[in-house]
């Protein structure tokens, strides 16, 4: 298990403040958060601890797909500086996916173009992070995505 590391600043604006009276309800928002923004994933084997700017997060996933998207719907949430993934695969274990920080100007395209040498695969990554992207042309700085292969 590891440690995966976001940019508190960034993300969507779901959390109370991040003080141990208001960690259950937190952690609360965020198992909930989780099962809205990724649909279709079977996410009630994961639990979800806040301690301070820090997400724990154990259970079960079906693939390893799911669980990289479960640990990015957690950490891409405004104030969430890491996510300590504690979460088993229980399908086969493939090869975990690259993740890449969105910087200022960039587009699902010049990411693309960085990771593939191709800018036009823009489409392979915007759909290994759906249903976390809506759209191709909305994503933000200090965002996390899968790359996969």
């Amino acid at each position: 298990m590891s440690l995966f590391s976001f940019l508190k600043e960034a993300g969507e604006k779901i959390l109370d403040a991040l003080t141990p009276d208001k960690a259950q309800a937190n952690s609360e928002a965020l198992t909930q958060h989780v099962k809205d923004a990724l649909t279709g994933i079977d996410t009630s084997k994961i639990q979800v601890k806040v301690e301070g700017e820090k997400i724990i997060a154990t259970g079960e996933a079906a693939s390893q797909e799911e669980k990289e998207k479960i640990l990015l719907a957690l950490g891409n949430v405004a104030g969430i500086s890491g996510v300590d993934d504690q979460i088993t695969v229980t399908g086969p274990v493939v090869v975990a996916s690259q993740f890449v920080v969105v910087q200022k100007g960039d587009t699902l395209s010049a990411i693309s173009l960085r990771v593939y040498g191709d800018a036009n695969k823009y489409q392979k990554i915007f759909e290994a992070n759906k249903p976390m992207l809506k759209d191709p042309n909305k994503i933000y700085p200090g965002q996390s995505l899968r790359i996969p292969e």
